[in-house]
């Protein structure tokens, strides 16, 4: 099972990931986070970014969810591939070639979960604290969300501190599957049973 958390930057999916990594592991799960992979990358990331570091970064990002999906039986993404596309078509336009390759992958995710836009950003070393870009990059999520159909669990910004327990709520019926009821039907013992 595949979790990714969807969002603009500096709204806490990378604290939300291990909240509900701790959720998972006290239910038994085998989990494993695949963390933000920008952080990492060789190339200039936010606003002076480019269409190269988003490639390093789309590619970075698949390799790791392969990896991590190999070995252990969950797998909680703090980004997925559309939120770091948003960043290359911020940057340089989107192509058809990457539209092709985001489409595709989306539906190795069982889950998308959108976290939306409740604070604004905090200068870390890292990221960009420029509200404006924050705001850009949420407005072309929530474009790419419409114009491809789907439909992430939305947590809401009134209870963030509610977020993990709410999302281990919506994977109930995949981490406690019940068995269907089975109708019993009597036999009439009068009847005799053919061979």
């Amino acid at each position: 099972m595949k979790i990714a958390l969807i969002g603009t930057h500096g709204i806490g999916k990378t604290t939300l990931s291990f909240d509900l990594a701790a959720r998972l592991k006290r239910r038994g799960m085998d989990v494993e986070l695949v963390r933000e992979v920008a952080r990492r990358c060789p190339l200039p990331i936010n606003q002076a970014t480019s269409a190269s570091a988003q490639g390093w970064i789309l590619h970075t990002q698949i390799a790791e969810e392969i990896a991590a999906g190999a070995h252990h039986e969950v797998v909680i993404a703090d980004r997925s591939v559309l939120d770091n596309y948003c960043y290359m078509v911020h940057a340089a336009s989107g192509s058809r070639v990457w539209d092709r390759m985001i489409d595709e992958w989306l539906p190795t995710y069982d889950l998308l979960v959108h976290v939306p836009l409740w604070s604004r950003p905090t200068y870390d070393g890292v990221r960009a604290a420029d509200p404006r870009f924050q705001q850009e990059i949420h407005d072309l999520l929530e474009g790419m969300i419409t114009a491809r159909g789907l439909s992430p669990l939305r947590l809401e910004v009134c209870n963030p501190q509610e977020w993990g327990a709410i999302i281990e709520t919506a994977l109930l019926p995949v981490l406690e599957p019940t068995l269907p009821l089975f109708d019993i039907v009597a036999q009439d013992p009068d009847q005799d049973a053919e061979v």
